[in-house]
């Protein structure tokens, strides 16, 4: 027993290990066939494996909010169709490379519907950047200082779900407007990208002056994406 319990933590298999002493400390060991323990372990280590990327995920992703689709307020007054809700949490959007924007005023629930979208496509594996525009343009610079656009730029490119919030509180300097330009072009069917904005669409202009750039952004990302926009005022939840 103790040799087993040994090779298991030498192998670094959680999951295994732990079911295996809680099965040793129940006496359940010999009532189980060899098919069914060893079914049991796998699932066992299976879950740990699973739960484990989960929450690298969540980490690596830096969400606004840790919220979850269950908590969304699904009141009439927000216009918010569930059964679309329904459709993406099924995360198939991001394996076909679709693309979603969400608008709405200030205090909607903008940021929280796309951080409750980002967890869910974690705890299907999917790897999500989470960004709020003014601090990803202000990485993006840093990059370019230190000499590692490219790779940044790299790194994003293949990230599952690339989430941009708050996006139209300040126009975006030319360099900024050729940075995003370059960033939807490279996700652009083939990797899927969520925007925030509290500016309707027709808004955009505004804040990608450049109006060659502002069609190229447009034309990649909300022609052929889903769209949501919300109504009301969002009470959060206390965290």
């Amino acid at each position: 027993m103790n040799q087993i319990q040994t090779k298991l933590t030498q192998l670094r298999l959680k999951g295994m290990l732990r079911t295996w002493e809680a099965l040793a400390e129940t006496r359940r060991i010999q009532e189980l066939s060899f098919t069914d323990g060893m079914e049991m372990l796998l699932q066992a280590e299976d879950d740990e494996r699973r739960n484990s990327r989960f929450e690298r995920l969540l980490k690596n992703a830096k969400f606004r909010y840790q919220s979850s689709l269950e908590e969304l307020n699904y009141d009439p007054s927000r216009e918010l169709d569930k059964n679309l809700i329904t459709e993406l949490a099924t995360c198939q959007f991001i394996a076909n490379g679709e693309s979603l924007v969400v608008t709405g005023s200030t205090g909607c629930g903008k940021s929280w519907l796309v951080s409750a979208l980002g967890h869910q496509a974690c705890s299907h594996g999917y790897d999500v950047a989470y960004f709020n525009t003014q601090k990803f343009m202000l990485r993006i610079k840093m990059a370019r200082m230190e000499g590692a656009i490219l790779k940044f730029f790299d790194k994003i490119a293949k990230t599952s779900l690339f989430i941009l919030d708050d996006f139209g509180l300040t126009h975006l300097e030319q360099q900024q407007q050729f940075d995003l330009m370059e960033i939807i072009e490279d996700r652009h069917g083939k990797k899927s990208t969520i925007i925030a904005s509290q500016l309707p669409i027709a808004s955009w202009y505004d804040i990608i002056r450049d109006a060659t750039i502002a069609d190229g952004i447009i034309d990649r990302l909300v022609h052929t994406s889903y769209r949501i926009n919300l109504k009301g005022y969002e009470k959060l939840p206390v965290m």
